[in-house]
């Protein structure tokens, strides 16, 4: 590589990090009082432990000082493990779910992993995406910013029709202009509306862009599309697009109950209490009688280090374990990881960092999973007697 190639890499990686880490003002660690309202500020929105987690400009500054010096991160030793899609599976999903769940022929649920933080489940007659992101950069830009180090696990076009999109907040690298525009322009094309989960403040972004049919939900509001309800829920994080949008947008993982499968997606999050409290709010719909609790999480376990700047933002893959603990979900599967260069641990770093941690958890491989882009794992469904009835 010669120098001016270096210089340049190091130039777009500075530019996508700041893109990324673009809170410039030092924040207080103030502890919240618990409070339906305790998140709401005159000018946005705050966390409920932890007031906000973004890093001032110093702390920006002194962290990608550090990573340029030392060229971080470093090259993956091992490629991030891509499967071909199957895209036969995908588009059998029969939207006739409602007719054969009273046979008991309903297809089982599935979940795909597309990349990062974008995952396709297919549940209770629906197709969710998360956090799509589908462009070649997670960046405000199209010429600098994080470049992906594989293509989506499935093209856009070769997804089956989807049903609902949620979204956890507006980070670049979780909120894509132009994959949620085609999107939603397929969806037109295909006579077939998506609707779009999002939540406070983030639907005048998404209508200004052309879109309709999107839905905006505070923490613990729900929407039901067919039989199946969407809350929006809290986890510690920040929100922006730009140098002063500061946490004018509210961000949130998803709680999803579906009547043969009940999912989580955490979206970005630092590790808080706030997974604890999202176990005991649910649970009068998972006592044991209605089939216990989550059967699936998706954790974002990569984009962690250095823990100095990243920890109440990012969890590692021992808090993401701790988090399929504090939920009590049945298995969990690791997003957010293998894609984007986003912080200073390889891209395969993630996948040995969670091996350690189950193995210190003693939980297996199988309680929580990785997979391989454009890989498909059929779910067990909740048991017949426990669903909720259509």
């Amino acid at each position: 590589m010669n120098l001016r190639t270096s210089v340049a890499r190091r130039v777009r990686r500075l530019l996508s990090c700041c893109a990324l880490a673009s809170g410039l003002q030092a924040c207080a660690q103030e502890t919240i009082q618990q409070d339906p309202a305790a998140h709401h500020t005159t000018t946005g929105f705050q966390n409920t432990h932890v007031a906000d987690v973004s890093r001032g400009l110093g702390d920006l500054l002194r962290w990608r000082w550090n990573a340029w010096r030392n060229k971080l991160p470093p090259e993956p030793q091992i490629a991030t493990p891509v499967q071909a899609p199957e895209l036969a599976q995908l588009s059998g999903y029969s939207k006739a779910w409602e007719q054969r769940v009273l046979s008991g022929t309903a297809p089982a649920p599935t979940v795909t992993w597309l990349g990062h933080a974008t995952a396709l489940v297919q549940a209770g007659g629906l197709q969710v995406l998360t956090d799509p992101v589908f462009s070649e950069r997670a960046s405000p830009v199209s010429w600098a910013g994080p470049r992906r180090a594989q293509p989506p696990g499935v093209a856009i076009h070769d997804l089956p029709p989807i049903d609902v999109v949620v979204i956890s907040h507006s980070h670049y690298d979780h909120l894509d202009k132009d994959s949620v525009v085609q999107l939603y322009e397929r969806s037109q094309r295909l006579g077939h509306p998506t609707v779009f989960l999002v939540p406070l403040g983030l639907q005048s972004l998404l209508t200004g862009w052309g879109i309709t049919g999107v839905q905006e939900l505070d923490w613990w509001q729900s929407a039901r599309v067919a039989y199946t309800d969407f809350f929006l829920t809290p986890v510690q994080h920040w929100s922006a697009r730009g140098l002063f949008d500061r946490n004018r947008t509210l961000w949130g993982g998803w709680a999803v109950f579906a009547p043969d499968l009940h999912w989580y997606f955490a979206g970005d999050t630092g590790y808080s209490p706030d997974f604890v409290q999202t176990r005991q709010h649910f649970a009068h719909r998972q006592t044991p009688e209605q089939g216990g609790p989550f059967d699936l999480a998706l954790i974002p376990v990569g984009a962690y280090e250095p823990r100095w700047f990243m920890r109440q933002q990012h969890v590692n893959p021992a808090e993401a374990v701790q988090i399929h603990q504090d939920l009590g979900v049945k298995r969990s599967m690791g997003v957010h990881w293998g894609t984007f260069a986003l912080t200073d641990e390889p891209l395969d770093q993630p996948a040995s960092d969670l091996h350690n941690a189950r193995a210190a958890a003693h939980l297996s491989d199988e309680d929580f999973f990785l997979l391989a882009v454009g890989q498909t794992r059929t779910l067990p469904g909740r048991a017949a007697g426990t669903r909720t009835a259509p």
